[in-house]
């Protein structure tokens, strides 16, 4: 078993990830996850209010003609490309826990990357980031069974990605143990627990719907490092990137309160670099 490093030093950054931002934050949304609604579909709407996307890798969702679509939208907005995968499983939309020995963990996302890495390639891109979805995302925030063979497989394919996560975790150590820059992520539209974990989204007040709550809870991340729980505790949250849910029944409308807001703040909308 591998010696996962300790993670007592709290909510700092990894040796390769820049200083918490007090006046730039990078606004990712997870794209691809549909179909492409020329003129009108919300993939092309958010992009606007973006600086860096996760695109759905076909085993979640999405598929290759709505991967590549995205992908040339993104290019044309100048917005950063990450890819998104998770575990297949479309029935579920990728939401449920899988258990995987590591070759299988490896296979399965391995097999996603070479897929939404050549898309990119072919449309005269360069993959930026990683962000799993869904529950392989959230069983690598805390089982190394998980996380190691992730991390694994991003460093093999490309060393100089980004991935986001949340710190503290056990993905976030693991990935900056291997040398890998993390992205600390904080979200828009999710509350959070005392514990600094993201309110279940069974909960009917896991959600965030009000722009302006939302606006609030992002402007505390950037400038004080600090988000108000649930109930009503302030939280250490370091974020380099701020995650929004573009499958939310008010995306567009939220990632734009959000960035004109921020911009009206002296915050820059600017991915990771």
């Amino acid at each position: 078993m591998p010696v996962i490093p300790d993670q007592s030093s709290g909510h700092g950054l990894t040796d390769r990830s820049p200083v918490h931002p007090r006046d730039g934050i990078d606004l990712n949304a997870d794209l691809g996850e549909g179909s492409i609604q020329g003129g009108g579909g919300v993939d092309e709407r958010l992009l606007p209010w973006v600086s860096s996307v996760n695109i759905a890798c076909g085993l979640h969702a999405g598929d290759p003609v709505t991967a590549a679509a995205t992908i040339r939208l993104a290019l044309a907005q100048g917005v950063a490309l990450g890819a998104h995968p998770g575990w297949p499983d479309r029935e579920g939309f990728g939401r449920k826990s899988q258990t995987h020995p590591p070759a299988e963990t490896r296979a399965i996302v391995a097999y996603q990357l070479g897929a939404l890495g050549a898309l990119v390639q072919e449309a005269g891109g360069r993959l930026h980031h990683v962000k799993p979805h869904g529950a392989l995302y959230h069983q690598a925030l805390r089982d190394p069974a998980y996380a190691i063979p992730l991390v694994e497989v991003i460093v093999r394919f490309d060393p100089e990605l980004w991935l986001y996560a949340p710190q503290p975790s056990v993905l976030a150590t693991i990935a900056g143990a291997h040398g890998l820059r993390v992205a600390a992520e904080g979200f828009a539209d999710r509350r959070y627990e005392t514990d600094g974990t993201l309110t279940p989204r069974d909960r009917p007040d896991a959600l965030i719907d009000d722009p302006e709550e939302a606006l609030r809870q992002v402007t505390g991340i950037v400038r004080e490092a600090i988000v108000v729980g649930r109930s009503g505790e302030r939280i250490p949250c370091t974020a380099l990137t701020i995650g929004l849910h573009g499958d939310g029944s008010q995306a567009v409308d939220l990632a734009r309160r959000l960035a004109e807001g921020l911009r009206a703040s002296g915050i820059s909308i600017r991915a990771p670099v």
